[in-house]
């Protein structure tokens, strides 16, 4: 077993350098294009969720990909953000192709069935950068070499420790097991939890310990996949993404304090990103 490098704290000036800025001649398509793959009818919450955060983390356009049995309810409930339904996995192909698509984020309540692992698929063979998340990691528990044969473009796992030990066996030692899941599967791997973890392949290790305890609410991790997407989107690299996503994720519960709930952690951003980016 190789030793395991000293984990960095997760603090702004680790990725700073690498935070996107808009160019002010520049257009929304040159801000990136993120898209969500949307949940069933009954399940669309958290599709919501990461949508409206990556919009917040500066994403130029977000679209939801999703059935069109459940195009009226994203209809309503989005205004900034874009739906797009799509009546199999040959059209979310044909949606993801467009080159001005950067970023996809696939998981949150998309349901554990052949629909969410095609899609995975789908994205991961178009070389989009990818977030995956909850049930895109899940549908591949009981072959997860599949899902990491795929793997060879810009990704970022986000599991919690449940959907952690589904694919890579149960974190005894949750900065050895990140770094082992990461050099496993050839993703960054954003192992949740109170002291989140952020392991890349080539071996860095990072330790988010900047989280209160009020971000154990319903919904959150699907905001911080949001968050994660809309910055990969607009180039921003996996590892710095993700280290980024999880600051912004942990500091945005930190400055509302007690009586979070997941709505409204995007909310929080514009006035984080003033104060870590101010306008030239």
């Amino acid at each position: 077993m190789s030793t395991l490098p000293t984990p960095a704290d997760n603090r702004p000036e680790h990725w700073f350098a690498h935070f996107p800025s808009p160019d002010v001649a520049g257009n929304k398509y040159d801000r990136g294009h993120a898209v969500v793959l949307g949940g069933p009818l009954h399940s669309t919450g958290a599709a919501r969720l990461a949508a409206r955060a990556a919009l917040r983390a500066g994403a130029g356009l977000v679209s939801v990909a999703c059935d069109p049995s459940a195009l009226i309810v994203y209809a309503t409930a989005f205004e900034a953000v874009m739906t797009k339904p799509v009546r199999d996995v040959a059209e979310f192909g044909g949606l993801i192709g467009d080159p001005r698509v950067t970023a996809v984020l696939l998981g949150p309540a998309a349901g554990l069935n052949e629909r969410t692992r095609d899609c995975v698929m789908t994205a991961l063979r178009a070389q989009k950068p990818c977030v995956l998340d909850a049930d895109a990691l899940t549908v591949f528990k009981d072959d997860p070499k599949t899902l990491f044969a795929a793997i060879s473009g810009p990704c970022v796992l986000t599991p919690h420790e449940g959907e952690f030990a589904r694919v890579f066996g149960r974190a005894e030692e949750r900065a050895r097991a990140a770094a082992d899941a990461a050099a496993a599967s050839g993703a960054v791997v954003l192992l949740k939890g109170a002291d989140t973890v952020i392991a890349h392949p080539d071996g860095r290790l990072v330790v988010n310990r900047h989280a209160p305890p009020w971000l154990a609410t319903a919904g959150s991790g699907d905001v911080l996949g949001g968050l994660v997407c809309g910055l990969m989107a607009q180039k921003m690299r996996a590892f710095e993404a993700a280290c980024a996503g999880v600051w912004l994720h942990s500091e945005a519960a930190r400055r509302f304090g007690p009586g979070l709930i997941a709505e409204d952690l995007s909310e929080q951003i514009p006035a984080i990103l003033r104060d870590i980016k101010p306008t030239q």
